[in-house]
């Protein structure tokens, strides 16, 4: 018996796919939830808002602005860092953090053209 080949409808006329598996882009979704779960914590979101405000701090900076100590700051920052939101720039023993803010930016457009 020959094999009769179906020609597979949109599975909802709003996304416009064959199947809803097709119509995400995993590795966007993936690098997206990794961003947003580093903008999910208080201290990291208060750290982001806090370089919004200045083109680099020093780490010093940094600590001084939250309830909490140097080495809990380091990890927030590392988190930022690993998410891509922020970088450092070392000078002798200081290391000075400033906003990736085209990160930021590509972030909350994704998260516009949701809606």
């Amino acid at each position: 018996m020959k094999a009769v080949e179906r020609v597979r409808e949109a599975c909802c006329p709003r996304c416009g796919h064959t199947s809803h598996a097709e119509a995400l882009d995993h590795e966007a979704v993936e690098a997206g939830g990794t961003l947003l779960a580093a903008l999910g914590d208080p201290i990291r979101l208060g750290i982001i808002e806090l370089l919004s405000k200045h083109d680099r701090l020093c780490v010093c900076d940094i600590v001084e602005a939250f309830p909490v100590e140097q080495p809990t700051v380091s990890h927030h920052l590392r988190v930022l860092r690993e998410a891509d939101l922020v970088d450092v720039v070392r000078q002798g023993h200081w290391a000075y953090y400033g906003l990736r803010r085209d990160v930021l930016k590509r972030a909350a457009a994704h998260l516009v053209n949701l809606l």
